[in-house]
């Protein structure tokens, strides 16, 4: 296995592009449509537990963080963090502006569409600012830690380093945004079950999916010929240049 004199950009990849944007639509359905349903799930022992529909698919984006930084490298895993938190600034104020405006007499829906619309996506500036804040935060530590693990482990253990870094990132997700989102408005026992619970389950859906984690990153090493390490990268998320030492795949 070669190490290459220099890194290759987002342009030379084959699929860097098509995994952007596929986090980058979980992560907009997940925090656009995902909101605007509770759901009660059913536990043995434990009863009805309530959760945001949300929470299922937005492990997912973390899967694809995992899967950027593993090949790519924790730079161009930083790029697609950006452009999600970018997209997800420009939904907020587009969704903030279309509920806004004034509904047309006309309108076929005799008047409940408006209502419904800002069920929906009027989200309080409370959960809006936590939902972004908390992604920023969740998705750089599990990139971070991702590429540290890799580091320290020469490669090996890919299923101990999806899930050590997933318990970071939702960890540092969930402790931020349900207290920024609802404390003072929650009581602290529920707040506290909320965050224990869904925090439960996003790593569940990690560890889920760690075969076909593994699969992906396979595929993907092989079809793009490269193993990215970042052993010279900086870790400082405010930056958007290419770093990281890519070995070559024979």
């Amino acid at each position: 296995m070669s190490i290459a004199t220099a890194p290759a950009s987002p342009q030379g990849f084959r699929y860097y592009d098509f995994l952007l944007g596929g986090m980058v639509a979980v992560l907009l359905c997940s925090n656009l449509i995902g909101p605007g349903k509770v759901c009660t799930l059913t536990l043995p022992l434990i009863g009805n537990v309530d959760f945001g529909a949300g929470n299922l698919f937005f492990p997912i984006s973390y899967i694809f963080g995992d899967v950027l930084t593993e090949v790519y490298g924790y730079a161009r895993a930083r790029r697609a963090i950006w452009a999600g938190f970018g997209a997800m600034i420009f939904a907020t104020v587009m969704s903030t502006i279309v509920v806004g405006m004034t509904p047309s007499p006309d309108e076929p829906w005799n008047g409940t569409l408006q209502p419904a619309l800002e069920v929906v996506f009027g989200n309080t500036w409370r959960i809006v600012a936590a939902s972004m804040f908390a992604y920023w935060v969740g998705d750089f530590v599990n990139s971070y830690v991702m590429a540290k693990m890799k580091i320290w482990t020469q490669g090996r253990f890919l299923w101990m380093r999806t899930i050590g870094s997933t318990i970071c990132g939702q960890g540092a997700d969930s402790l931020l945004f349900y207290p920024i989102a609802f404390a003072g408005i929650w009581e602290t026992q529920s707040l506290i079950a909320v965050v224990i619970f869904n925090f439960a389950m996003k790593v569940s859906v990690e560890v889920v999916m760690t075969p076909v984690t593994y699969f992906v990153v396979n595929r993907l090493k092989r079809a793009e010929g490269v193993d990215t390490y970042d052993t010279h990268t900086h870790f400082t998320p405010f930056s958007l240049q290419d770093e990281g030492e890519i070995r070559q795949r024979p």
